[in-house]
């Protein structure tokens, strides 16, 4: 089992806790403690360490994809990816506010913290490769969700942890050839299917409260669309 606190550094040599278990850590720098808030802003509130670490990831993913040196420039530039930046998110606000010892006293924190630096030195991916999530609402407001709406497909049981159904929409696409015949003058057009999808979105994992996505191979190679948005 992965310890979900691992904030150790390489062959420090020394433990970062001590025996009443609290944190023996530098104090954060600034994009540990923004990326750490943002994956426990987004969270749910199980506090689940690999739900964090898998959206940790998935930020520093985004971040790299879109050319961006650092995670404070992605999210105000992208404020439409992580709106817990912007919207008074609760808990993105208390991290980001927090001492290193309020830090230290709360098992959430310390998670996100964690989650934050597994995600910055290239740790395990609890996403499996995702760029994008949902949480909730997904299920509340699935009708109206704009990832249904466009097509979503459950690729594991387990990633179903809102027991909702897959949703499809049939897109072929076509190229046409002209050919004229010399003798009539007759143009004939020639119909030949070129590709073919039913889904943008394939779940990667079902984690705590949050679903990860990242877009079918189909889709992909249909529209040539970037794997990040």
């Amino acid at each position: 089992m992965n310890d979900p606190y691992p904030f150790s550094e390489p062959d420090s040599g020394t433990s970062q806790y001590d025996p009443s278990g609290a944190l023996l850590t530098a104090p954060l720098d600034a994009q540990t403690r923004q990326l750490a808030a943002m994956a426990y802003g987004e969270a749910s509130t199980q506090n689940n360490p690999d739900e964090m670490m898998a959206l940790a990831s998935v930020l520093v993913r985004q971040r790299d994809a879109r050319g961006y040196p650092d995670i404070a420039t992605f999210a105000a530039k992208e404020r439409s990816f992580s709106y817990v930046v912007s919207d008074g998110n609760v808990r993105y606000q208390s991290l980001m506010k927090a001492s290193d010892k309020e830090i230290a006293n709360n098992v959430g924190m310390q998670a996100a913290v964690a989650a934050a630096k597994n995600a910055l030195s290239g740790g395990p991916d609890k996403s499996n490769g995702a760029y994008f999530w949902d949480g909730a609402d997904i299920k509340t407001n699935y009708a109206y969700h704009a990832k249904v709406k466009r097509g979503i497909k459950i690729t594991n049981p387990s990633h179903n942890i809102y027991k909702i159904k897959d949703s499809t929409k049939l897109v072929i696409q076509y190229r046409y050839t002209k050919t004229k015949n010399k003798k009539t003058g007759k143009i004939a057009v020639k119909q030949e299917e070129t590709s073919r999808y039913d889904h943008l979105y394939e779940s990667t994992a079902g984690i705590g409260g949050t679903i990860f996505w990242k877009f079918g191979q189909e889709y992909l190679n249909a529209t040539h669309a970037k794997v990040y948005k």
